[in-house]
């Protein structure tokens, strides 16, 4: 594997020179601007469904698309619609993973309301299922129910410090008593739900696993649509993530100084055969090889409303992962139904044994890692729509 020095030694010899005001300089780039929700989740608003509205928008969605718009009704309703511009035409063709974001988003807004004392009555697509993608139709109406009764939900305290760990895992292999407690924790109080979650540390298994997960990722990396969706939603340096914080940010001090010494940029991580595009490659599959334990989320059906029911299990497993110290990221490229990965879809949910109407809903590493920063959120008040 390449090493992040070696990376910036292959930049050019200005990148060899980051001491002195170059690094202090790199080291000076802030993301606080973009991480600032995260706080303004803690600290509130002090208006019940904004308060709520604060932790819904820190729910996992792919890209960080972050597709939710709002409008407001009243003094305790809202309706929730998609920003069509931000689906995945390609890596996510039928909006099936942006769906799933909406459940993730719905279920932490019921968990903040009833940390507040209240229900949050969801009606799910009330003018009907969007298909074959999801259109201008709401995705669900919501109405925020005083209710001293509502149980507060025990994951609650977990949405500050839930996150996708996009880094290699420590080697070891998550135990069985660990994934055993993931369950409990992840499934307690929801009897209705029909998701279900698998699990294994498995070597074999693993092994088996890596690879296929190795190989659909190859494909969307080197199928030049699905690349290009991926590149063109990427941020690079804090300029970038501060003024648009959605998307895949790229921060830090390494990729400040690859970006300032001209080693990295979209047009680069496009290009075939660029530092900047191998080095991809060797970063992801030693990621991937440092993985000893994967889960996968399947549902009985594949529906508009089983889409939001698993985003809604997504959630809560990688909450419950972040109290129990694991660390949890999604490799859903095998999941996508793309034409080139096709075979690959298929071959997995044979390896799985879930076939049709079951589907597998999402596909995750989990292991041993340092906790990452949170991602870029936008804030609440850009999600609410104009009457």
């Amino acid at each position: 594997m390449v090493s992040r020095r070696q990376v910036l030694m292959t930049g050019g010899a200005s990148l060899i020179l980051l001491g002195g005001g170059f690094g202090a300089y790199v080291g000076t780039r802030s993301v606080a601007k973009a991480q600032a929700p995260w706080k303004q989740a803690a600290e509130g608003f002090g208006d019940p469904r904004l308060d709520a509205l604060a932790y819904a928008i820190l729910a996992p969605n792919p890209h960080n698309r972050q597709p939710w718009q709002v409008r407001l009704a009243g003094d305790d309703s809202f309706t929730v619609y998609c920003d069509l511009a931000k689906r995945l035409p390609y890596t996510d063709p039928p909006n099936r993973q942006i769906t799933i974001g909406f459940g993730a988003f719905l279920e932490l807004f019921r968990q903040a309301a009833a940390e507040k004392g209240y229900r949050a009555d969801i009606e799910p697509f009330p003018e009907g299922e969007p298909e074959p993608v999801l259109d201008e139709r709401p995705i669900a109406l919501v109405t925020m129910v005083k209710d001293p009764s509502v149980p507060r939900d025990p994951l609650f305290g977990a949405i500050l410090n839930r996150r996708s760990t996009k880094e290699p895992f420590d080697p070891r292999p998550v135990e069985d008593e660990i994934f055993a407690k993931l369950q409990t924790l992840a499934f307690a109080g929801q009897s209705g739900s029909s998701i279900s979650l698998a699990t294994t540390s498995d070597a074999d298994r693993v092994a088996k696993m890596r690879a296929l997960s190795w190989d659909a990722w190859k494909v969307e990396y080197e199928t030049p649509r699905t690349q290009k969706e991926s590149v063109d939603l990427m941020r690079i340096g804090a300029a970038e993530i501060n003024a648009n914080p959605d998307g895949i940010d790229l921060g830090g001090p390494m990729m400040e100084a690859l970006r300032l010494g001209g080693v990295i940029s979209r047009k680069q991580l496009a290009t075939k055969g660029s530092n900047a595009y191998e080095t991809g490659i060797t970063m992801y599959e030693e990621m991937l090889g440092k993985t000893s334990s994967f889960g996968w989320l399947t549902s009985p059906g594949n529906s508009r409303a089983m889409q939001l029911q698993s985003g809604v299990a997504w959630v809560r497993i990688n909450q419950a992962a972040a109290m129990l110290g694991l660390a949890m990221h999604p490799v859903s490229q095998i999941l996508q139904e793309f034409p080139e990965m096709a075979a690959l879809y298929d071959r997995y949910h044979d390896y799985v044994a879930v076939a049709a109407p079951a589907r597998v809903q999402g596909f995750f590493r989990f292991g041993y890692a340092a906790t990452p920063e949170p991602s870029p959120r936008w804030p609440v008040e850009s999600l609410i729509m104009n009457v």
